[in-house]
């Protein structure tokens, strides 16, 4: 007999509970009350493991290192599941298996699959606890590493057994390493099954399943399982968006603030942009720049006819290389204690490194695999995919509302890849289903290190193509809906921070000065800026930037920033249609008419567009 919390009312979750005991035959259960006594308990107890090293407590106080199985180092989207009735509703973007069959696969895998270990039974709200946008999850696991990073990435523990009361809704989470342990068996420093691997959705009865790793998304299964996968269908069904979207505020110098919501693939430098610092001459006017979230939004409309967003997380689950003072001194800010982190780097006076760390390369460091490292090694010291787990609210630009239950009004969205040409700087879409096409048509440029063919656009709709947990084009129809529904839907937006020019040099300065751009999207937003039309939306002028402080940058710089070629938007167009056929069985009927009427602006264009007036 499971021994529950007093405050357990709920008959169902102790059902569960009691089920996958049996299932399980862990040696041990413990209900995380969500306690910084549990956490400091968990940690220490981690520490006598092997699996976390305590960091220096003067230079990084109460926080620590992890390292994980080299075979356990990102999430695995090949072996990630979206196990719907029909294989034509999970869509051709994301793996299938029938679900009576996966179920089976999962029976047997998980039949004693915690044998030896403790199973930790994590009650959590994503999004502040209360919230009419938030959503209840609980999560169990054989991992105490997972039990104190739910600890800082959620609302975990006992407030949540309160709110979830004797018949609230709530997501089953099962997770297991796959690693059970004998009699006499000695454990790993990181406990996972290198060989079997499986992330499995079950949308319908919006349950996850997880086998074989302990490492980030796979294992974390309130943040992309649920808060994107599951959700998105909760989404679809219940009239609101789930979306990998960091959320801003920006109070201009008049005290007015106002609220965007922004999505970029990765490698664009999304946590950067949600942690933007105004160069000094937008500083000393007045201007403000505060999160809310860096990673996910739910985004629900409310009484008022506006669109309220919350960040459903408590913490950052950031990558680490590259991360720095000069290209994000807030989340520095934000990692100085209380953090968890995993596959960096070990200094000799006990604090952590990762490349593109400010300062000197040490010239010595215990590498991410545990083995001495120096500058002349041919191999990384952190990895690549290294990273820190920290609560929000030390972050010194957090959002005065990111907690709020109600969220916060979003005026516009925002969404960017890595292009080294064809995209400008900025352009606005003509309407909410432009802007749809412009997310849905979003990609960035693979590199040679990460995809093996260099310079080839890789789609990532909406930033969303491993998170969307249904198929596609059925999401896209999700968009045009939730937009006509809405009296006066966000201003939608395309940014591009890395055209190229002839010399391969960034032709536009980035990270600060994003701002400037930032600048024109909330005039815009507030229906008090300029915009000249151009074959594919609205642009700034030169003159409606403000250049203070970046005067060297000329308008020659500004045009060849924002200038469209229309050989390279025939290509681009072009490309289009690969994704689109590939969603061609559900593909909205508006994509395929934007598409050409986006082909006839190009025809009457000039072949290159430098803010030239339409001639129609």
């Amino acid at each position: 007999m499971v021994k529950s919390p007093e405050n357990l009312r709920h008959d169902g979750l102790r059902s569960w509970v009691a089920d996958m005991v049996d299932l399980c035959t862990p040696d041990a259960v413990h209900w995380c009350d969500g306690s910084d006594d549990e956490y400091d308990l968990l940690t220490h107890e981690l520490v006598n493991a092997g699996t976390f090293i305590r960091l220096n407590h003067e230079l990084r106080p109460d926080s620590f290192l992890a390292r994980s199985d080299p075979s356990d180092v990102a999430r695995v989207e090949d072996r990630t599941f979206i196990c719907s009735r029909t294989k034509q509703l999970a869509g051709p973007t994301n793996n299938w298996m029938d679900p009576a069959e996966m179920k089976g696969k999962l029976g047997e895998l998980f039949d004693g699959c915690m044998q030896g270990r403790t199973m930790y039974v994590i009650p959590f709200s994503m999004g502040p606890i209360g919230s009419p946008i938030a959503q209840i999850g609980v999560e169990i696991t054989d991992s105490a590493y997972v039990a104190v990073n739910m600890k800082i990435m959620t609302r975990m523990g006992a407030a949540v057994l309160d709110a979830l009361g004797a018949d609230g809704a709530f997501v089953p989470c099962m997770h297991t390493v796959g690693a059970p342990l004998g009699p006499g068996d000695v454990d790993v420093q990181w406990p996972c099954n290198p060989d079997v691997k499986y992330i499995v959705h079950f949308p319908e009865e919006r349950s996850i399943w997880s086998y074989g790793s302990g490492y980030g998304g796979n294992a974390l299964l309130g943040k992309k399982c649920l808060a994107l996968r599951i959700a998105s269908t909760m989404g679809r069904d219940e009239g609101w968006l789930a979306e990998h979207m960091l959320i801003m505020g920006v109070t201009d110098p008049g005290g007015e603030k106002t609220y965007f919501g922004a999505a970029f693939p990765s490698a664009c430098g999304k946590t950067n942009f949600a942690m933007i610092e105004p160069p000094a001459a937008f500083a000393d006017e007045g201007w403000k720049v505060t999160t809310v979230g860096d990673d996910i939004a739910w985004i629900k409309p409310a009484a008022d006819g506006s669109l309220y967003a919350i960040n459903p997380e408590a913490g950052y689950f950031g990558v680490a290389p590259g991360t720095s003072m000069s290209t994000n001194p807030s989340a520095m800010a934000s990692i100085r204690a209380n953090t968890i982190f995993t596959n960096v780097a070990l200094t000799d006076d006990g604090d952590v490194w990762w490349e593109g760390l400010d300062g000197d390369t040490p010239d010595h460091l215990i590498d991410w695999k545990g083995e001495d490292w120096t500058p002349d090694a041919d191999r990384k010291a952190a990895h690549p995919n290294a990273r820190f787990t920290a609560p929000a609210h030390q972050n010194p630009v957090i959002d005065d509302k990111w907690d709020d239950p109600a969220g916060v009004p979003i005026s516009a969205f925002i969404f960017g890849g890595r292009r080294s040409g064809t995209m400008p700087l900025v352009h606005q879409s003509f309407n909410w289903a432009h802007g749809v096409y412009l997310a849905a048509t979003m990609g960035s440029e693979t590199t040679a290190a990460a995809f093996g063919e260099q310079g080839v656009v890789r789609r990532d709709p909406f930033a969303m193509l491993p998170f969307a947990g249904y198929h596609m084009a059925d999401y896209f129809n999700h968009w045009l809906s939730f937009g006509r529904n809405i009296a006066n839907p966000p201003r939608i937006f395309g940014v591009n921070w890395f055209r190229t020019d002839e010399d391969g040099k960034f032709v536009w300065p980035g990270f600060g000065e994003n701002m400037r751009v930032l600048e024109w999207i909330v005039n815009r937003a507030r229906g008090r800026s300029y915009g000249l039309e151009s074959p594919i939306g609205w642009m700034p002028r030169h003159s409606d930037l403000n250049w203070d402080g970046l005067e060297d940058f000329a308008e020659a710089d500004f045009l060849q920033a924002m200038s469209l070629d229309r050989s390279d938007w025939d290509r681009e167009i072009l490309s289009h249609d690969e994704l689109f056929i590939r969603l061609n069985d559900r593909i909205p009927k508006e994509m395929l008419a934007i598409k050409d009427l986006t082909l006839s602006a190009l025809w009457r264009s000039p072949e290159h567009w430098e803010m030239n007036p339409d001639p129609t």
